[in-house]
């Protein structure tokens, strides 16, 4: 076998069609475009996104700042300022924060937040703390146990 010998399979290539070459071609004239208009004419139509003359859509969208976050994790936070009020070992959930009136609308689980001080030992169980306040409840020999919320 030569390089001269290669062809396609039959069947597989059709010739191309040769459009503007008078009527009995089949694509003479307007060659399968219409009749006038931008679409018509020789050179591309208009680019992507053209909308013609209105503010196209990829312009009229805002763009970068302040995305939503799919999905967002929303919580019931409390400060270490309002369980400083607690008895010392006292259990603290979200429930009990609920009974004693420290919260009054459940707004998902329970999230510790360290503002504030603690000086008495508290066994604190919450879906999420933030570091300062884990380090904190520590600091006064209370507990933080992290639960599924």
């Amino acid at each position: 076998m030569k390089l001269h010998d290669i062809a396609p399979q039959p069947g597989s290539t059709k010739r191309r069609r040769r459009v503007g070459r008078g009527i009995s071609a089949g694509q003479g004239a307007s060659a399968g475009l219409g009749m006038r208009g931008q679409k018509s004419r020789s050179g591309t139509g208009t680019r992507p996104g053209f909308e013609g003359g209105q503010m196209p859509l990829y312009r009229r969208v805002p763009k970068l700042k302040h995305f939503p976050i799919v999905n967002r994790k929303e919580y019931t936070i409390v400060n270490l300022k309002q369980l400083a009020k607690l008895p010392a070992k006292t259990e603290v959930t979200l429930e009990s924060l609920m009974e004693a009136g420290i919260v009054t609308t459940n707004d998902g689980p329970l999230k510790i937040l360290g503002d504030g001080e603690v000086t008495v030992a508290l066994t604190v169980k919450a879906a999420a703390f933030t570091a300062s306040a884990k380090e904190k409840i520590e600091a006064a020999k209370g507990t933080c146990e992290v639960i599924e919320g």
